[in-house]
């Protein structure tokens, strides 16, 4: 069976969206699938080996058993509403025309956002026949009307509109929560083509580690307490709580803030860090390499996940998964009706507190700096809870059954 898979961000770009369908298309190969991949040419905090792609417009080479067809598509500012619009449609009408030259293909599987990669999959449909699978990661667009990027009535009504029309037109749709399911189901989905399968982790290659490791070494980390943030950090991350709860706690000299990432946010919060005058406690580190990731998990004591308050849709963000993996406890501070603090309270794994409190993420720090034995209790739940219900090879073998499915139908 030959599958394409359609996503904006893929190996070398860092994060979660680049990684998640990597890592489905190297199972799917394992599995016997043929697997086609049409992406952007590398860009989004990727760090190594993009000199090969340099001026070119297209790429073709073969990443772990998949064709991965790389395109360039212009981009304009990032922090533009009007920038990333333009973005988003041409690259939506990019793929569209190198998966024309392609040889049909039996499934396609479209990760979103953009959103308007659903409309590149529809465009295939019509002139193809080939059905498509639409992966919901975030809900736009929601969720940038939550935090106020977008608030021009007209705008908002377009994406709406094209949010259903992508949404009725999906052959299947797949959320990794039932809260994410609701909303899509709210907004236009079918009920019946809708289905949840939790994101994954590769419990492989995420696992509980050293805690005294290469990076607390180069460093400079003895035996200090180290509370984390690794990710994007961007405008959902509420950076400013991790700020005030490292000055709420200042008087713990051996308690260490790591913030590991980069994003738009980035210069802004270690300017205020500076005027917190918190240097001393709270150090900020480039995003790095995959392989390295795990080592940032391994030194930390505490996991933080933060939004903002003004997120409401109900994501789960994926740092999460990784933190169970790696057997350490995490404290979210986030929309309590959401979807994550549900997960962490399933899996007894972590603390969950209001989104910006303050004195509430303090207390959760400080209650686990504490109480050692807690600290060890949570990370051995959420390790046993990810090998149990969050691993690669089931969450894959759902998909398989989805693409089946998919495929009889054409």
């Amino acid at each position: 069976m030959r599958i394409l898979l359609l996503t904006a961000y893929f190996p070398p770009d860092t994060g979660s969206a680049a990684h998640l369908f990597y890592e489905l298309g190297v199972e799917l190969v394992v599995r016997g699938y043929q697997v086609t991949v049409v992406t952007n040419m590398p860009g989004y905090h990727a760090l190594e080996g993009l000199e090969r792609y340099q001026g070119k417009l297209l790429s073709r080479e073969a990443v772990d058993g998949m064709d991965v067809y790389r395109v360039a598509s212009l981009r304009l500012s990032p922090t533009s509403m009007i920038g990333r619009a333009f973005w988003q449609f041409g690259m939506a009408l990019t793929f569209l025309v190198v998966s024309l030259f392609l040889s049909k293909h039996d499934v396609v599987l479209v990760y979103s956002p953009p959103l308007t990669l659903g409309l590149s999959a529809l465009g295939l449909r019509l002139l193809r026949g080939t059905r498509f699978i639409l992966n919901v990661q975030d809900l736009f667009p929601q969720s940038i009307i939550d935090l106020g990027l977008l608030n021009n009535p007209t705008i908002i009504r377009f994406f709406e509109g094209m949010e259903r029309f992508v949404y009725r037109s999906s052959n299947q749709i797949v959320v990794h929560s039932v809260g994410n399911q609701a909303h899509v189901v709210s907004r236009g989905a079918k009920p019946e083509v809708v289905e949840v399968i939790p994101n994954w982790v590769d419990t492989e290659f995420i696992q509980p580690g050293p805690r005294l490791n290469e990076f607390r070494e180069s460093n400079h980390f003895a035996d200090e307490f180290l509370v984390s943030f690794a990710g994007v950090l961007g405008y959902s991350q509420d950076l400013d709580v991790i700020l005030e709860a490292a000055e709420e706690l200042s008087e713990y000299p051996d308690i260490h803030w790591v913030l590991v990432g980069d994003g738009v946010e980035k210069d802004r919060t270690q300017t205020k860090a500076e005027e917190m005058g918190l240097t001393d406690c709270v150090h900020f580190y480039p995003m790095l390499p995959r392989q390295k990731y795990p080592t940032v998990l391994h030194a930390s004591d505490i996991c933080l996940a933060t939004l903002r308050a003004e997120v409401k849709t109900p994501v789960v963000p994926s740092k999460i998964l990784s933190i169970m993996a790696a057997g350490k406890p995490v404290i979210a501070a986030m929309d309590l009706s959401g979807d994550a603090p549900r997960l962490i309270e399933a899996a007894e794994c972590g603390i969950n507190v209001n989104p910006g409190d303050t004195q509430a993420l303090a207390a959760a720090v400080l209650r686990l700096y504490k109480d050692e034995r807690l600290r060890g209790a949570m990370g051995t739940n959420g390790r046993a809870y990810a090998e149990e219900q969050l691993s690669l090879i089931a969450c894959v073998s759902r998909y398989e059954s989805m693409i089946k499915k998919v495929a009889q139908l054409t």
